[in-house]
């Protein structure tokens, strides 16, 4: 029999041996989280990557709370104001033509349905995605994710291939200055999906920014040459923009800085600044082509009003005070600060990322260990930390305060990082 102080006797763990942290949150605030013995912990990952307001904004606890009073849930083919209002306003926020809109739960759901509607609508059914992908744990997009989770579940679908992530970090394919040739690795990485095709390629789906592959941030000219590629083969780029949507990289959508539009876009977790929201948009000639051949998708929480709602008010208060400008302008400050702590930890390899979206690697012997160590200690001294660790890279720090967060909690969090980098290094 499980005792009252085993917090964990009753619950899966589903993210290996430390799914759990030691406290238990009472309450949150801003960018705070609230133990229930009294600690306060600075949350420098916005809760799942996604809490972009920070924790119970007045604006959408409000909306919570008139919304689940009038109207929260409906039959998936029911309309209501809030659902009509999102999808218009993400479309009149995005280039033509993405003026197509389904809203959904999760990232999963959003990444499954659009590489649904690719096949459906290509007629094929091979998928590209990166090596150190995270698209979700549904089945196709499990299937498109390389970055975990892949081993002991049986086979994959047929047709899921992998390319190489351009991480100018740490290049595979290099120019004679040493620097990253992601031409030639673009080049060669389509060379082997073509000798491995059986002539059905229907899409590639990536993110703009890698985030759990380490915020491994593509030059400028990838993803141009990236749509190219797929063009040229019949194929649809799905962009994956969970983590980068939504000014946290300082502009709307990340994928403005590079110039491309893509064939389908997925939101979700910061379109619901933390409730479970998700939307996929596409344009109205692939929307009609999926709904001639009987594009099927639906879920339980298909449209619902009440998280609707919220997106509606996360858009308001994103525009009303000009986040996607806070972003950046934090964001210089957030770089600056882990620059600092580069040029003193000789622990530190790289700062790379943008807006409020930052990486910072590990590169000493051990870096595994290390990092576990230094996120263990910042929780101590009151810093919530994620560290992302894959093979090959020794480990690298995610770090997505929220968009609201103020210039003293940048530095509050930078000086706790700083210490927990000198007590573990």
């Amino acid at each position: 029999m499980a005792t009252s102080t085993d917090l964990t006797a009753h619950l899966i763990r589903y993210a290996g041996p430390n799914t759990f942290g030691p406290d238990v949150i009472d309450h949150a605030a801003g960018s705070f989280l609230f133990t229930e013995d009294g600690r306060r912990i600075l949350d420098f990952t916005s809760g799942q990557m996604s809490a972009i307001l920070g924790h119970s904004h007045p604006a959408i606890v409000e909306t919570v709370r008139r919304q689940i009073g009038s109207l929260d849930h409906l039959f998936s083919g029911m309309l209501s104001r809030p659902v009509i209002d999102l999808a218009r306003r993400l479309a009149e926020s995005l280039p033509d033509p993405l003026d197509k809109v389904q809203l959904l739960t999760t990232g999963a759901e959003s990444n499954e349905a659009a590489l649904r509607m690719a096949k459906l609508v290509t007629g094929k059914h091979e998928v590209v995605s990166f090596a150190r992908s995270w698209h979700g744990m549904t089945q196709a997009a499990a299937n498109a994710t390389y970055s975990a989770g892949r081993k002991g579940y049986g086979p994959a679908a047929p047709g899921n291939f992998a390319i190489p992530a351009p991480n100018t970090y740490r290049p595979d394919f290099t120019t004679a200055d040493g620097e990253l040739d992601w031409q030639r690795q673009l080049d060669f990485s389509f060379e082997l999906i073509d000798a491995q095709s059986v002539g059905s390629l229907a899409a590639c789906i990536v993110e703009p920014i890698l985030s759990s592959g380490g915020i491994l941030e593509p030059p400028v000219g990838y993803l141009a040459a990236l749509q190219h590629k797929c063009h040229e083969r019949g194929m649809l780029l799905i962009l994956d923009e969970a983590q980068t949507g939504l000014c946290r990289t300082g502009t709307w959508y990340a994928f403005e800085r590079d110039g491309v539009v893509p064939d389908i876009l997925t939101l979700s977790k910061t379109l619901g600044a933390g409730l479970p929201l998700a939307a996929v948009i596409t344009s109205a000639e692939i929307e009609a082509a999926a709904h001639d051949r009987g594009f099927l998708f639906l879920t339980t929480h298909v449209s619902d009003p009440l998280v609707a709602a919220v997106g509606n008010t996360v858009l308001d208060v994103l525009t009303q005070d000009k986040l996607d400008e806070r972003a950046a302008k934090l964001g210089l400050v957030l770089r600056q600060g882990l620059d600092a702590l580069a040029d003193r930890h000789r622990v530190v390899g790289d700062v790379r990322g943008r807006g409020l979206l930052a990486g910072l690697e590990l590169v000493a012997e051990g870096a595994d260990r290390l990092g576990t160590q230094v996120t263990a200690r910042c929780l101590e001294l009151g810093l919530h930390m994620n560290i992302v660790q894959l093979p090959g890279m020794g480990g690298v720090f995610r770090i997505a305060p929220p968009l609201t967060a103020t210039e003293e909690e940048l530095a509050l969090g930078l000086q706790i990082l700083d210490q927990a980098l000198t007590d573990v290094a």
